[in-house]
């Protein structure tokens, strides 16, 4: 990680209020000015708040930006939010390819590219997420189903990967209290980092997101291809959050 910087982003997935946010935000941004190793903070929040939160970060050490985003510009799309709708919000990240999304609304490994090229171009940092189900784990499948998320992704050639981060995300840990093992973590993170390194990106950040917590962060950390977290429910404490941070350092 002496090259790659680290990164500890908030997925508030559909939580939130308008006196709930301001708290919690309040307490971020106090706590960020703090940190030691300065590792990079940002919160992922629901578009509906996004006005809310670029006005509470504005000038502060944490970035912000959105869950999901269209693959369309613009046009005729009701309910559908475009990157450079994100951009004018002060966005720089946008998650692409949660497993939410995913399995909830059918997102296939191309639309998830497509969306990831659609956020470089609007100068916007996608976070392409992967990783496989309890079931393809107990296949042996792993690697193959990691391989096939990242495909269309890294057909995007090497500018492209090195202006995003990649999040490893195993569906069986995910608000589940199950976490992998750091061991089980580095393993598919240098999978990852090995195709990343055969398209020209071997430097390209790769997050750890499945119920990362304070007490089990700074052993994910130690591991030579892990660059940070995602982190779902413990990014909704600030306390929690910001602990998760201090073990980067």
């Amino acid at each position: 990680m002496a090259t790659r910087r680290p990164l500890v982003m908030g997925n508030w997935k559909m939580h939130g209020s308008l006196a709930g946010n301001a708290a919690l935000l309040a307490g971020i941004r106090q706590g960020a000015a703090s940190l030691r190793g300065q590792p990079e903070l940002a919160v992922c929040v629901p578009y509906v708040y996004l006005a809310q939160v670029q006005a509470v970060l504005a000038d502060s050490a944490v970035g912000w930006g959105a869950q999901d985003l269209s693959v369309h510009d613009h046009g005729a799309y009701t309910g559908e939010v475009s990157a450079a709708m994100l951009a004018e919000f002060g966005c720089r990240w946008v998650l692409c390819g949660h497993s939410e999304r995913r399995a909830l609304h059918g997102e296939s490994s191309a639309l998830v590219a497509a969306k990831a090229a659609g956020a470089l171009a609007a100068g916007l940092t996608p976070v392409v997420c992967v990783g496989e189900t309890l079931a393809d784990r107990e296949a042996g499948d792993t690697e193959c189903v990691i391989g096939d998320q990242l495909d269309p992704v890294l057909a995007l050639g090497a500018d492209a990967l090195s202006r995003l981060v990649i999040a490893y995300e195993p569906v069986w840990a995910i608000g589940t209290g199950r976490s992998a093992t750091p061991e089980q973590a580095q393993e598919v993170h240098a999978l990852i980092r090995a195709s990343l390194g055969r398209h020209g990106a071997a430097d390209t950040r790769i997050l750890y997101g499945g119920s990362v917590k304070p007490d089990n962060a700074a052993a994910l950390f130690a591991q030579s291809d892990i660059d940070g977290a995602l982190v779902g429910g413990a990014s909704l404490q600030a306390d929690s959050f910001l602990g998760i941070a201090a073990a980067v350092s």
